[in-house]
C-alpha cells in the first residue's frame, strides 16, 4: 500500500460530505478522490478505481450501507458513519475499523485515523525481517485537550479541563461549563466516548461528571458547582469503584 491512503465517501446528506471532506484534508496521509451521494454511485466508481478506505453512511436511499458493503467482493478498509447506534453489534461483524456516530467531532474522526495507523503499522511490521518486526513498539495516549461540538450552525470548541459535567437531553446533551452551558446535537453515549474515562464518570442515565469538579460525594448525590446531581443505582458500582481508585472515599 502506497503512504497515501485512497478514501471514498459515501453519504447522502450534502453537509455530511463536506464535513467529512474537511476532516480528510487535515490528515496528510489521506487522499480525497471522490464524494458520492448514494451507493449505486459508489460501486459504479469503485470498479474501476482501487480505494484503500471508504467512509460508508448506513441509512441511505436505494441500499443500506451496510448492504453495499457485504455485495462488495474487494472491500477496503470501512469506517461506518451514522446517526442510528442500533447497527454497532452488525457492523462488528463485517469488520469495519471504526463506527462513528453523527454528528462527528474532529477530536472522534482523529481516534478513528488512530485505529487506521494501527492497521498501518501491522501491514509494516509483515513486510519487515523478523527481528525488525518483533521489536516493541512504544505507544504513548494522551488525552484530548479539548472537543469540538456544533452549537447551533458553528462549531464551538470546548476544553476538557472546563467541563464540569455533561447533561444528557434524549437526542442532545447540555455541556456545563464555569462560564457557559452548550446545547448540541448528540446522545450522551457517543459524548461519553469522547471524554478522557479516568477523567469523567457516568453516574446516571442522565449525567456525567468530572472528578475534577466533584465539590462533595454523598450517598445518593453529588455537588457539582452550584448542582446537586443524582446517582443511579445501576451506576452506583462503578461510580463508587472510580472514585476509590482515585482515593476518594465516600459518605
Amino acid at each position: 500500500m502506497n503512504n497515501l491512503l485512497n478514501c471514498l465517501i459515501v453519504d447522502d446528506e450534502p453537509l455530511a460530505r463536506k464535513l467529512l471532506s474537511d476532516y480528510v484534508q487535515k490528515v496528510p496521509y489521506l487522499k480525497l478522490l471522490r464524494t458520492c451521494s448514494g451507493p449505486m454511485e459508489a460501486l459504479d466508481f469503485l470498479r474501476d478505481n482501487p480505494v484503500d478506505l471508504l467512509f460508508l453512511d448506513i441509512q441511505m436511499p436505494e441500499i443500506t450501507g451496510l448492504t453495499l458493503l457485504k455485495i462488495l467482493q474487494k472491500k477496503p478498509w470501512v469506517i461506518l458513519t451514522t446517526a442510528y447506534s442500533e447497527y454497532a453489534l452488525e457492523s462488528y461483524d463485517l469488520d469495519v475499523v471504526d463506527y462513528l456516530l453523527k454528528p462527528i467531532t474532529l477530536e472522534r474522526f482523529l481516534k478513528a485515523m488512530e485505529k487506521i495507523n494501527q492497521r498501518m503499522q501491522g501491514i509494516a511490521n509483515q513486510q519487515l525481517p523478523s527481528e525488525e518486526a518483533a521489536a516493541p513498539v512504544a505507544v504513548v495516549e494522551s488525552s484530548p485537550a479539548y472537543i469540538f461540538v456544533k452549537d447551533g450552525t458553528k462549531l464551538v470548541k470546548v476544553k476538557i479541563s472546563e467541563i464540569m459535567y455533561v447533561e444528557g437531553m434524549k437526542d442532545y446533551v447540555a455541556i456545563h461549563t464555569p462560564q457557559q452551558r452548550i446545547v448540541t446535537l448528540q446522545r450522551l453515549k457517543a459524548m461519553e466516548e469522547q471524554l478522557p474515562e479516568n477523567q469523567f464518570i457516568r453516574i446516571h442515565n442522565s449525567y456525567i461528571v468530572a472528578l475534577e469538579w466533584l465539590d462533595s460525594i454523598h450517598k445518593e448525590k453529588v455537588k457539582v458547582g452550584n448542582a446537586l446531581l443524582p446517582i443511579s443505582d445501576s451506576y452506583r458500582k462503578s461510580f463508587k469503584d472510580f472514585i476509590e481508585k482515585n482515593h476518594i472515599k465516600m459518605d
